[in-house]
Formats: structure tokens, sequence, C-alpha cells
């Protein structure tokens, strides 16, 4: 009988495991751990700079862009997606992140960088620019196909 528990317990353990790790989403926090998969998978690497609790054209994209999965699906077709975000609410995180936007040299929000597998910067933009999924996917796929050019 206590074996039968534990195996119980074990298997509920793991499936709690399985859904607290996709809960977290397909976004990266750390650019080097970015890059690697993206050397991995033959990807290029999308980041985002954002203030998610503070700057209004930042949570405007995150609600009409960045989480819709119509723009998940198709983004992770090409790049390995990471956010790096400043929020006021987490002081240390936004200080931590506030090192690699300096490391970067981003000085708005939001604040797209494309990198090559190798992590080096292609292009950058401000992501409200395009401020629907079909405008920032369509961006996205240039961007990806110029990259098959080069």
């Amino acid at each position: 009988m206590i074996k039968l528990l534990q195996k119980i317990y074990i298997t509920a353990l793991l499936a709690l495991g399985v859904s607290m790790a996709s809960a977290a989403g397909p976004w990266f926090t750390d650019i080097e751990a970015g890059v690697k998969r993206a050397k991995a998978d033959d990807k290029l690497v999308m980041v985002e700079f954002t203030g998610s609790d503070w700057c209004p054209p930042c949570i405007m994209m995150n609600k009409q862009v960045f989480t819709k999965e119509e723009f998940l699906k198709q983004a992770q077709e090409d790049y390995v997606l990471v956010k790096v975000d400043l929020p006021n609410s987490d002081m240390a995180l936004k200080e931590a992140n506030g090192k690699v936007a300096q490391q970067w040299e981003v000085g708005g929000f939001p604040t797209i960088l494309l990198l090559n597998m190798e992590g080096e910067e292609v292009t950058r933009f401000v992501a409200s620019a395009y401020p629907t999924v079909e405008k920032f996917i369509a961006l996205l796929k240039k961007e990806a196909r110029r990259k098959d050019m080069l």
C-alpha cells in the first residue's frame, strides 16, 4: 500500500512539474540561453525589452500581439523568443535587466532586437510601430528571409 501511495505521489509531482514548466510559456528570460537554443534549432533570436507594468506601449504590445496564440505559433517558426523585463514591481529584476539593457544600448521601450544564431545584432526596432499580429509577423518573416540571403 505504501509503495502504491509513493508511486501516486511521484506521478503527481511529475505532472505538476510538467504543467508548471509549460505555464512559463515559450519566452526565455536570458539572452545567452536563447542564443544557445537558436544555434541548436537553426533559428534567429527575437529579444523584447519591456517595462511590463509601467510602459503603456509595452503593455499594449503584450496584450495585442505577444500573448496571442497566432503570434506565438508563427514567430517560433523562425525565432527563439526572449523577454527582458524591467518591471517596477520587482526592483531586483529591474536592476539586473537594466544592466542587460545598457549592455545592448537599449534606451527606449518596447525595443526589439533581432539577433543571428551567433548572438550578433541584425536589426532593432520599436515594437509598437507594428501593433498587430499581422504587421509584426510580416516584419519578422521579412527579416528571416533576409537572413537566408546573407
